[in-house]
């Protein structure tokens, strides 16, 4: 959003301040603003995840890795083991034939789960997260 207020702010700034380089100073500043913003959410966002990782219950450090686990379970077996798998059964002349899992039954519940960890992330960060 900032990105979008950049350049007619910028050149707002040639109408109003006659002095070049102060222009120059201020251009710049509003033109790395936006990187600014965006780079302190990254540093919040590295705090949190830091603090729920070192959290003693299971269920606040764990669901990450589970669901990384999880997803990285599945592609390993649609992408390496059901297609070898298949290939092996097909050179032992077998009719069998393993299903592909679908995936996109799978992705819509993990971009879930990471929209409700970036809710609970959010939360954390404003104070009004519960223990």
């Amino acid at each position: 959003m900032l990105q979008a207020l950049i350049g007619p702010v910028s050149s707002l700034l040639e109408k109003f301040i006659p002095d070049k380089d102060l222009r120059s100073k201020l251009s710049h500043e509003i033109a790395t603003m936006a990187e600014k913003n965006a780079h302190e959410q990254i540093k919040a966002q590295l705090e949190i995840n830091k603090t729920e990782a070192q959290h003693n219950s299971l269920f606040v450090s764990g669901w990450r890795p589970a669901v990384g686990w999880t997803c990285c379970l599945g592609m390993a077996a649609n992408f390496l083991i059901i297609p070898m798998t298949n290939f092996a059964l097909a050179l032992a002349s077998s009719n069998i034939s393993i299903p592909l899992i679908d995936l996109e039954t799978m992705l819509p519940v993990l971009l879930g789960m990471l929209g409700l960890g970036g809710m609970r992330s959010f939360e954390k960060s404003k104070g009004v997260s519960r223990k």
